[in-house]
């Protein structure tokens, strides 16, 4: 890999030395993930970059000790008192002064990669049922109950494609009738709190650091007595969800599978309202299995007896197991009708949401918020009869949408998926598809959706494709869909917002390296090469000045970038307004590659896909949507 490549890349790294090793915090694995070959790098930053890194540090360090300590003085007095733990309640947890969210969440991060945290991945990808059993164990720990979830009122949802935008319909739908609504979904984009909102807003950075501390306190001073474990990230932030929803007192709470159902620690859940299925595909088989058949059984987890669930239609195999699933659980099961059939009766319905396949999920949210608005305002529960045969699946019957359904649908908002965006001459098309029919959905619809702007344009277009995918997936495939789009240029970059290091901590991760963020993206640039031009062998351009070209300059169609802000800086050449403010955080690039930028300088408009991630889409709206993270 080329080393000045490598060498941009050195300053989204936090300091790591032996120096710190004496420090014992919250915060000591946030500061040692990264690999000790790279502290080296940190004295080679200049000063200007060294000083606010250090304040931001030295904040964080003085800031969790006090939380440390503290936290140490309320179990010895606990301890001296007899009072046992299991019983103290999260209510009375006060929150830590002068803790801020930047500390909750780089606190939170440590849960990416503390030893305990990865030892129960490991101990659990073989026993996946210990899952739900470790996670009832930290619920309790947290001073919450199963019991408790139940006044929730839960809509449960999984799903491939499409669980999140069929949340959002959802949720969107009976916030529109008035009631107060939680909704837990994953990833975030740009910020952690928007995984956890409150009627339709992600919960502000004072609420969030004051339920966070209140949880994150509770499960730290009850460690001791359990092996010194800690919740791994995603479990933390869905018993963070359910605490707050339930200090909030919604009336209900839209949730969000993380990965599959069956094991997946929102399954917690006992007694949810009414459960849905969203199209069904191939991924995360390492976990989920290969096959659509082993995908379904692991979705179908979430049905529970006698609670009504819908499933989109499915693959003929995928459908099979389902309905297999729904006999063994006896969870009556109903399979929804096209979108087309509610049209029949009403007239033509508007979504909010971009793109022929969210049909299908508008139609699921429709049901499920119909079952749920049923059972919460007819007398005495009435609300679907569940004597239905087990060993078929019912086709749900369309309806007429009132008008709250009619608004919920046309007012919801889903940031990243079939996004579009102009910024005066510059035109970004986002969608964080990451999964083979996901990928196929993203391209039908940026062709229809770039076709309608391009015949607007007042002159020349130029298409830009900017992606990455991450783990498992098969990159080169995906590249493949997106060939006939006829991009001009295809740009590659890792899901590191920028290369000049910040207090936010909200987009780290410290579950892949830096070597092999690079490496995959050098691995897509070849892949697009050869899916576009059989046989040539070239060599990747270097982009940062002064570097060692490796192979002959030539007018590439491939370039790759160390970071995302670098990427989008080439790209635009300035003619977004949004973005001047970010110049001098990009490192200069070679006048060689300044030159490769005449077609994008000589266009009338430029039109942007940013997809294979929705970390890629976050840390792009990151720069092009500054509002969107700096929220109360």
């Amino acid at each position: 890999m080329p080393d000045l490549v490598f060498g941009s890349v050195q300053r989204c790294l936090l300091p790591t030395c032996s120096d710190f090793g004496h420090l014992v915090t919250p915060l000591t694995p946030y500061l040692v993930a990264s690999s000790c070959k790279w502290h080296q790098m940190w004295f080679e930053l200049p000063m200007t970059t060294q000083r606010p890194m250090m304040a931001c540090m030295s904040r964080l360090w003085k800031r969790t000790s006090l939380l440390a300590a503290r936290l140490g003085k309320r179990v010895l007095s606990c301890r001296l008192a007899g009072i046992p733990f299991q019983h103290y309640s999260t209510k009375a947890v006060p929150q830590i002064p002068g803790m801020e969210y930047q500390d909750a969440i780089c606190t939170l991060n440590t849960l990416q990669t503390n030893a305990s945290a990865l030892e129960q991945v490991w101990r659990e990808r073989s026993h996946p049922e210990l899952q739900l059993q470790a996670m009832r164990g930290f619920l309790e720990r947290a001073g919450l109950t199963v019991k408790e979830l139940d006044h929730l009122n839960i809509i449960h949802v999984t799903g491939t494609k499409g669980k999140g935008s069929t949340c959002a319909f959802t949720e969107q739908i009976l916030r529109t009738y008035g009631f107060r609504t939680g909704f837990y979904s994953s990833p975030h984009l740009v910020q952690v709190r928007e995984r956890i909102r409150i009627n339709g807003q992600p919960i502000g950075k004072e609420l969030f650091t004051k339920y966070f501390w209140q949880v994150y306190g509770r499960l730290d001073e009850t460690k001791e007595a359990h092996d010194g474990t800690m919740p791994a990230y995603f479990r933390f932030l869905t018993i963070l969800a359910f605490h707050i929803f339930l200090q909030e007192k919604v009336d209900l709470a839209v949730i969000e599978v993380g990965i599959g159902g069956a094991y997946d620690c929102t399954n917690i859940i006992r007694r949810p309202w009414v459960c849905g299925i969203s199209s069904l595909g191939i991924d995360h088989t390492q976990i989920l299995g290969d096959t659509l058949e082993k995908i379904a059984w692991q979705k179908g987890g979430i049905f529970k007896p006698g609670v009504p669930a819908f499933t989109v239609k499915q693959p003929e195999e995928a459908m099979a197991v389902l309905r297999d699933r729904a006999k063994q659980i006896s969870c009556p099961l109903w399979v929804c009708p096209d979108f087309e059939d509610y049209q029949a009766n009403c007239g033509p319905l508007s979504l909010g949401l971009a793109g022929q396949h969210q049909r299908s999920n508008a139609s699921l949210a429709l049901q499920l918020s119909h079952t749920w608005l049923q059972r919460r305002c007819l007398p005495n529960g009435k609300f679907l009869s569940t004597n239905i045969e087990m060993s078929n699946i019912s086709e749900a019957l369309s309806f007429i949408p009132s008008p709250n359904m009619k608004k919920g649908l046309a007012d919801t908002e889903w940031p990243g998926r079939n996004q579009t965006m102009k910024h005066g001459q510059v035109t970004y098309f986002l969608d964080g598809a990451h999964t083979m029919r996901s990928m196929q959905a993203c391209v039908n619809w940026f062709q229809e959706t770039a076709a309608q702007h391009e015949r607007n344009a007042s002159g020349p277009v130029t298409r830009i494709l900017l992606f990455n995918a991450t783990g498992e997936r098969d990159c080169a495939a995906m590249l493949k869909l997106l060939v006939p789009c006829h991009f001009d240029f295809a740009v590659f970059c890792p899901n590191i917002p920028e290369t000049i290091t910040s207090c936010n901590a909200d987009q780290q991760n410290f579950n892949v390296s830096v070597e092999h963020m690079l490496t995959r993206c050098l691995d897509n640039e070849r892949s697009w090469r050869l899916h576009n031009s059989a046989g040539d062998t070239g060599g990747t351009p270097l982009l940062i000045e002064n570097s060692l070209s490796l192979a002959p300059d030539k007018n590439a169609d491939t370039l790759v970038f160390p970071c995302i802000l670098s990427a989008l800086h080439w790209i635009t050449q300035g003619r977004d307004p949004v973005l001047a403010h970010a110049s001098k955080k990009v490192l200069p690039l070679k006048p060689s590659m300044m030159a490769k930028a005449a077609p994008l300088c000589n266009a009338a408009e430029i039109h942007i896909l940013i997809t294979g991630s929705l970390h890629l889409v976050g840390g792009a709206l990151k720069h092009l949507a500054p509002e969107f993270g700096n929220g109360p």
